[in-house]
């Protein structure tokens, strides 16, 4: 049979029968089956237009045709290994390198955010002579073992943390221990690392690196308070360690305000290692990790070659080229400002309205909503924050939760997401609520209806 007359009931079967049940899918009890995407909108097998509200990797609309027709065009002339010179490889460097501050002027190609953020491990070990890596609590950085060894939201469900590994807390303003109400949070929360720092010092622990997703995704869509990578990065280097910016999710003017989420730390902080993914190649495999000299000279020095079969291949580079391009030519950057601030009021409106929204917060077009079930404790809301997904989805609306509760709804669309996108899913998502204060009065009563 073939796949696009393939009903949904058989493809379900069919997936369930060859494919883990570990690969899971969105909205498990009534799964979406598409087969087709443009710009923010996706469309299943019966034609009906969903609104895309999560999908960071389409970073500038699903099958955008100037994307689409770059790797076309460079797969039919040549797509071979890095190893032989081409013009791509060193245009898409030199291209990258013009967003980024001065001294972060290498580049390795990879294929994924997990790549990267393993070549980012290495780098730092080799440079630093150090092991240890410091990371924030319930953060994500990749799939590969190395990586769920210092990625709290996986190893805690798994074989539990390293003596490597030191968590530090969650820089959450609004759950965390130091909030709104704290004169210094940056400070406060930086401190909190130099504790654990001093702690992994006192047992013989050398540390590598800080870890850090540049606004943490994982965590429940956190916005670190300003300067505290700086504090964080001060700490960090006095220990011999070195800065890593996971900008993986968050990356590429998605911000509005900067081009990379951690330039909203300020003018004077820099990572000593950037890495990049997803959105980098509009759902074309590309990763990059961006770092200084002495870093990479260091890790050049033990003699050993990188090399990456299919990273830096001249598709690769022309569809990360053809993304730069899109994002500049439509202005995309300023887009995700004006879209983002308009979408954040109306949403901080509903916030006015519905005691279940305990805070709204984001910049750009990275948005988290937090669902609580009462204002004083802030308990998250994790059943409703469940319950409205679904019922979005009914309502062609593609959202999702996040967060160690799982009540944060995420906000991170295609960047071509539109004011009018905002106005709709916002109607829709007060519906909604609405409905659920009038009908469903307690968890209880909700689980029945899930």
């Amino acid at each position: 049979m073939a796949a696009d007359r393939r009903s949904k009931a058989d493809t379900l079967a069919l997936r369930q029968r060859l494919i883990s049940s570990s690969c899971r899918l969105f909205f498990p009890e009534d799964p979406v089956k598409i087969v087709r995407a443009q710009g923010q909108y996706m469309y299943d097998e019966q034609g009906a237009e969903y609104i895309d509200c999560i999908n960071n990797v389409a970073h500038v609309g699903h099958c955008h045709p100037v994307v689409v027709r770059a790797a076309h065009e460079q797969n039919q002339v040549l797509n071979t290994n890095s190893r032989y010179l081409h013009d791509n490889i060193v245009d898409y460097a030199q291209r990258l390198s013009e967003t980024l501050p001065e001294p972060l002027c290498v580049f390795y190609f990879l294929n994924s955010g997990s790549e990267a953020n393993d070549l980012a491990l290495r780098l730092a070990r080799h440079y630093t002579g150090h092991q240890d890596v410091v990371v924030l609590d319930h953060a994500y950085h990749g799939h590969l073992s190395s990586l769920i060894d210092i990625s709290p939201y996986k190893f805690r469900n798994l074989d539990g943390q390293k003596e490597w590994v030191h968590v530090a807390p969650l820089p959450d303003t609004y759950r965390g221990p130091y909030r709104e109400d704290h004169p210094n949070p940056a400070v406060a929360y930086a401190n909190e690392v130099k504790r654990v720092v001093s702690s992994a010092q006192e047992k013989g622990r050398k540390i590598a690196a800080f870890f850090a997703e540049s606004l943490p995704s994982v965590g429940g869509q956190i916005i670190p308070p300003a300067g505290y990578f700086s504090q964080v990065a001060e700490h960090i280097h006095k220990a011999g360690g070195v800065f890593v910016a996971d900008e993986i999710q968050v990356g590429f003017g998605r911000v509005g305000k900067h081009f990379w989420a951690f330039q909203l730390q300020g003018k004077d902080f820099v990572p000593d290692i950037v890495t990049m993914g997803k959105s980098i190649g509009n759902g074309h495999p590309v990763a990059c990790v961006a770092t200084t000299q002495p870093v990479a000279r260091s890790f050049e020095a033990t003699g050993v070659e990188y090399f990456n079969t299919f990273g830096g291949s001249p598709v690769s580079c022309a569809v990360g080229l053809a993304v730069l391009n899109v994002l500049e030519k439509e202005q995309l950057q300023a887009h995700a400002t004006s879209v983002g601030s308009f979408l954040m009021e109306l949403l901080r409106q509903q916030k006015i309205k519905h005691p279940i929204v305990g805070d709204v917060r984001g910049v750009g077009l990275f948005i988290g909503v937090d669902l609580i079930k009462d204002e004083a404790t802030r308990t998250p809301a994790t059943e409703e924050a469940a319950y409205l997904v679904s019922r979005l989805k009914e309502n062609y609306v593609l959202l999702s939760t996040d967060g160690p509760g799982r009540n944060i709804l995420k906000f991170k669309p295609p960047m071509c997401f539109s004011l009018d996108n905002a106005r709709q899913v916002v109607a829709k998502l007060d519906a909604i609520l609405t409905d659920m204060e009038e009908k469903v009065r307690s968890c209880q009563t909700l689980r029945l209806q899930l």
